[in-house]
């Protein structure tokens, strides 16, 4: 039977480490809290075949720097999934009455070598040195925006941080489900604008040039319509103007990437979200769609601070 290393928390709230052999995961937990002790780890011991003692050494140490380059990536933010699942884990703990330096070490050791175990170890080390929770989190933006933030502060004031996470965490999941399915309903159209496009500029690149030759043998004036698509076709293939530096595609296949970086940039500025919001709720469906949201998520998160306890003053 295969071998289970295992992570568990004794009645005291003091980390046991250990091996049972079991025939599956399920019998190897089961076996972990008949021993007295809650686990929080429970994963399969792998062992390599063929390896020598100097080879495994040999591989435990490019492993040490792989995790140590890992560690060193810290570019972009951290998925909400991510965030989302560190919400539920912390707000489990916290309902098992475990202190949260204690909490945190164990979802720190649960992590991946990566941004987002950095950043919880810097939470870590900030709340140990008697900085708040919230005020931590709120250093690090890159995982906890300022909604999770002030929510950590009204369930640090009111004394409540274990259901203020317990319905941060449900609140998270629940945007998670309808972003995925926002996602899944959006792969189609999506997959079918972008084929039409991709035919559209292939006609006019290949197919266009071939009829003007057609066009410039009947020795006749052309319709303003035909005149503005062989002109397109041109300027599509860099060959309406002598001195054109790029062809036109390149400028309609950059278009889109340079409009997504132009919107985030634009988001950073209080101005520009402003002006962004602006439009974009004065766009005939989608306006109305992001006005309810919005609704929708300032209620229900009002809801959930004044349920505990937090002065409505406070909670807006």
């Amino acid at each position: 039977m295969p071998t289970f290393v295992y992570e568990a928390l004794n009645e005291s709230g003091k980390t046991q480490k250990g091996q049972v052999t079991a025939s599956s995961s399920e019998d190897a937990i089961a076996r972990v809290r008949s021993q007295g002790f809650f686990p929080t780890s429970v994963r399969e011991q792998k062992v390599k075949k063929g390896k020598t003692p100097a080879e495994s050494s040999t591989s435990k140490t490019e492993g040490t720097k792989k995790s140590a380059a890992n560690l060193s990536i810290n570019i972009g933010g951290v998925s909400n999934k991510l965030v989302t699942a560190f919400t539920r884990q912390l707000s489990t703990l916290q309902d098992a009455g475990l202190p949260i330096l204690r909490s945190l070490a164990i979802l720190e050791q649960q992590q991946r070598p990566g941004l987002f175990k950095q950043i919880i170890q810097g939470v870590h080390g900030d709340v140990s040195n008697g900085t708040t929770l919230s005020d931590a989190m709120s250093t690090r933006p890159k995982a906890f925006d300022k909604l999770y933030c002030k929510m950590i502060t009204a369930g640090e004031v009111g004394g409540v941080l274990d259901l203020i996470l317990a319905r941060l965490a449900e609140f998270m999941e629940k945007a998670q489900k309808l972003k995925k399915k926002i996602i899944g309903a959006m792969i189609y159209p999506g997959v079918v604008v972008t084929v039409a496009c991709v035919i559209v500029l292939g006609i006019m690149l290949f197919i266009v040039p071939s009829f003007e030759k057609i066009f410039d043998d009947f020795d006749s004036k052309m319709p303003a319509l035909t005149v503005f698509l062989i002109s397109s076709s041109k300027w599509l293939g860099g060959r309406l103007y002598p001195d054109q530096v790029l062809p036109g595609a390149v400028y309609v296949i950059a278009s889109p990437i340079f409009f997504v970086l132009f919107l985030k940039m634009a988001r950073k500025t209080t101005a520009g979200r402003a002006i962004i919001d602006n439009i974009t709720l004065k766009l005939p469906v989608l306006g109305q769609l992001v006005a309810k949201t919005t609704i929708a998520r300032f209620t229900r998160t009002l809801g959930t601070l004044i349920n505990a306890g937090v002065p409505i003053l406070d909670a807006i």
